[in-house]
C-alpha cells in the first residue's frame, strides 16, 4: 500500500455529476462539495484527501458535465462523453518546476504535453486559475499530468469535506511501457506505484469516517 508523495488530485469522471455525487456518498458516506464549472463545459465536486488523519494537498475530484451548459453533446474532458458510469480515470501531481519537468520528460522521450493556463468559477463566483500539462490525443491517462497551482491555496487544504486516503497504484498487465514514461518525468515515488497484475486500471483504497474501507 502507498500514497505518491507528490499527489495533487484523483478525477472520477461520468456522465452525470449529481449522479456522481450521490454514487460516492452511497459508497463513503461523504458528500462532495461543491467545486464549480469549467470554460470546457464541465462543472466538479470535491473531497479532501487525509493521510493519517491529517490534511495534506490531496483531494478527489468528481467531474461531469456541466448542467448549465449549452447543448446536449457531452465534453469530451476526460472522455466524458464516452462513459456511463463513474470512472477513475486519471491523476495529477504537483512537482516543483513544471516546466522544466516537461522538458527533462521530453528529453527521455516522453512528451507529457503542453503548460497551459486553466480556470475555474468557484462555487462564492471567483475565479481559480492554475497551470498544467495537457497531453496531445491519443491520451495515456495512466500516466498523470502536471499541475502548478501558482499563489493558488491548494483545494485539499481548503475547507472541504474529507476522508481518509489508505493507498493509491496502478495495475497493468505490461508494466514496463508505462514504467518508462514515469521514469521519463524523473519525480521517482511522486507518482503511483505501478504493480504487475491482471486487468489495467487504477486501485483507491479509502477509509471511511466509521472504518470501513472502500475499493474504487
Amino acid at each position: 500500500m502507498s500514497v505518491p508523495h507528490l499527489l495533487d488530485h484523483i478525477v472520477i469522471a461520468g456522465p452525470d455529476l449529481a449522479e456522481i455525487v450521490d454514487w460516492f456518498r452511497e459508497l463513503t458516506g461523504v458528500t462532495a462539495a461543491p467545486g464549480g464549472t469549467h470554460p470546457t463545459g464541465t462543472a466538479n465536486a470535491l473531497v479532501a484527501l487525509t493521510v493519517d488523519g491529517a490534511k495534506r494537498p490531496h483531494y478527489l475530484e468528481l467531474i461531469g458535465p456541466d448542467p448549465e451548459r449549452e447543448g446536449e453533446e457531452l465534453p469530451k474532458t476526460f472522455s466524458i462523453n464516452r462513459l456511463k458510469k463513474p470512472t477513475l480515470i486519471t491523476y495529477a501531481v504537483h512537482p516543483e518546476g513544471i516546466d522544466q519537468v516537461v522538458e527533462r520528460a521530453r528529453a527521455a522521450g516522453f512528451d507529457p504535453g503542453d503548460v497551459e493556463e486553466l480556470s475555474r468559477t468557484t462555487a462564492d463566483g471567483t475565479e481559480l486559475t492554475w497551470r498544467l500539462t495537457q497531453a496531445a490525443a491519443p491520451r495515456n491517462y495512466a500516466v498523470p499530468f502536471l499541475i502548478d497551482w501558482g499563489t493558488a491555496t491548494q483545494p485539499g487544504l481548503g475547507d472541504l469535506p474529507s476522508i481518509e486516503l489508505v493507498s493509491f497504484e496502478r495495475i497493468e498487465v505490461n508494466p514496463a511501457p508505462q514504467q518508462k514514461s514515469l521514469d521519463a518525468l524523473g519525480l521517482e515515488d511522486g507518482v503511483a506505484e505501478i504493480r504487475e497484475a491482471r486487468g489495467s486500471r487504477f486501485v483507491l483504497q479509502l477509509r471511511t469516517e466509521d472504518g470501513r474501507d472502500v475499493e474504487i
